[in-house]
C-alpha cells in the first residue's frame, strides 16, 4: 500500500445497518474512503432507509455498490435465533457474500453477537485454530502501537488459546503495525516465573517453547502502554474489562480538558475502528456501536491493508 492507495483491487462489503448513526454515518466514511483509495465498497442495507440518504457522489461512483437486505439485526436479538428468523438480514447478506468471495472483506458496527455467530458459521475458523480471538491496541506511550489478546470473544480459556492469541496476534502486528519481532508477554499479578493463577502458570511454559513466539515472559497490569511488549495475551473476561477502561481514558482526559494531548487522542475509539476476529478464514472487522464517519473510514482502512497484506494467509501458514 503507498499512503492511502491500495496497490491492487478489492471489494469490502459493509453493514449500513449497524451502529447508532447508521446509515448516515456508514455512507459519509464509505465516500471518504471511496474518495481516498478509489476501491470498490458494498454498502448492505435497507433500501428505503438507505436510499433517501445516498449521496450524489455514491449514487454517481463506480466504486460504489448497493446491496438490498430485507431486515436488520438489533442490538438486543438472540443472535443464532436472529440468523434463522432473518436469512436476508443486512449481516448475513454480508456474510455471505464474503464465504461465495464475492467481497474480500466485511465490517459491521451492529450487533456483536450477531458478528461473532456469523462468523463461525459461514467463515469458520482456519484450520487447527481452536478458539478465534478479538485483539485491541494498546497505545504506547513512545508513540508505537501494542495488542492485548483476547478482549472478551473467549471468556474462558485454556491455556493453549492463549499460546494460539500470542500467535495470531504476533502475525497481526507484523502486517499491521510492521513490527518486525513482536516481543510477546503473559499477563500475570507478577513478573516471576510461577506467578499466577493455574491459567497464567500453565500458560507460561507453552510461550516459552514456542519458537514462533518472542516470549519476553510476564507482564504487569502497570505495564500495558509501555515498551515491555508488542503483544499481551490473556482470557477475554480480563481484557475485556482492561479494554473498557481503557476506553474511558479519553473520556476521562475530554472530563478533565486534556483531550486534544496526542496521547489521550489515541484511545478515541474513532481512531483505530474497529477490532478484528482473528482466527478465521477472511478478514472480519467489528465496529463500535457508536461509530462515526471517520471510524467507518478507519475499519475501511484497515479492512484494506488486512486485504492487500494478505494476512490470513500468513496466519494459515502459521497453522499448517
Amino acid at each position: 500500500m503507498v499512503g492511502n492507495a491500495y496497490l491492487s483491487p478489492m471489494n469490502i462489503g459493509i453493514d449500513l445497518m449497524g451502529g447508532d448513526f447508521a446509515p448516515a454515518a456508514a455512507l459519509q466514511g464509505i465516500e471518504h474512503f471511496i474518495a481516498q483509495t478509489q476501491q470498490t465498497v458494498w454498502g448492505i442495507g435497507e433500501e428505503l432507509v438507505v436510499k433517501p440518504l445516498l449521496s450524489d457522489t455514491l449514487n454517481s461512483s463506480p466504486f460504489f455498490r448497493f446491496v438490498n437486505a430485507e431486515s436488520t439485526i438489533g442490538y438486543h436479538e438472540h443472535p443464532t435465533k436472529a440468523f434463522k428468523e432473518k436469512p436476508k438480514s443486512s449481516i448475513a447478506i454480508g456474510y455471505q457474500l464474503l464465504a461465495t468471495g464475492e467481497i474480500d472483506a466485511f465490517i459491521s458496527a451492529g450487533n456483536t453477537g450477531a458478528m461473532l455467530v456469523g462468523a463461525m458459521l459461514f467463515i469458520k475458523p482456519i484450520a487447527g485454530v481452536l478458539r478465534p480471538t478479538l485483539a485491541t491496541i494498546l497505545p504506547k506511550l513512545n508513540g508505537g502501537t501494542g495488542l492485548l489478546s483476547d478482549v472478551g470473544l473467549n471468556t474462558d480459556c485454556k491455556p493453549e488459546y492463549l499460546e494460539q492469541f500470542a500467535v495470531l496476534a504476533s502475525i497481526y502486528a507484523k502486517n499491521m503495525y510492521g513490527v518486525a519481532q513482536p516481543k510477546v508477554a503473559l499477563l500475570n499479578l507478577g513478573e516471576e516465573e510461577g506467578k499466577g493463577n493455574a491459567l497464567a502458570q500453565a500458560t507460561y511454559p507453552l510461550l516459552q517453547q514456542n519458537t514462533q513466539l518472542q516470549f519476553v515472559g510476564n507482564v504487569e497490569g502497570r505495564d500495558f502502554f509501555n515498551d515491555k511488549a508488542d503483544v499481551i495475551v490473556c482470557d477475554g473476561f480480563t481484557g475485556n474489562v482492561i479494554l473498557k477502561l481503557a476506553e474511558t481514558l479519553y473520556e476521562v482526559a475530554e472530563a478533565r480538558g486534556v483531550a486534544d494531548d496526542a496521547y489521550f487522542k489515541r484511545f478515541h475509539y474513532e481512531e483505530y475502528g474497529g477490532t478484528p476476529i482473528l482466527g478465521i478464514n477472511k478478514p472480519v472487522i467489528i465496529g463500535h456501536g457508536i461509530s462515526s464517519a471517520r471510524a467507518f473510514t478507519n475499519m475501511l482502512q484497515e479492512a484494506g491493508k488486512m486485504v492487500e497484506t494478505a494476512l490470513i494467509d500468513q496466519l494459515k501458514q502459521a497453522f499448517v
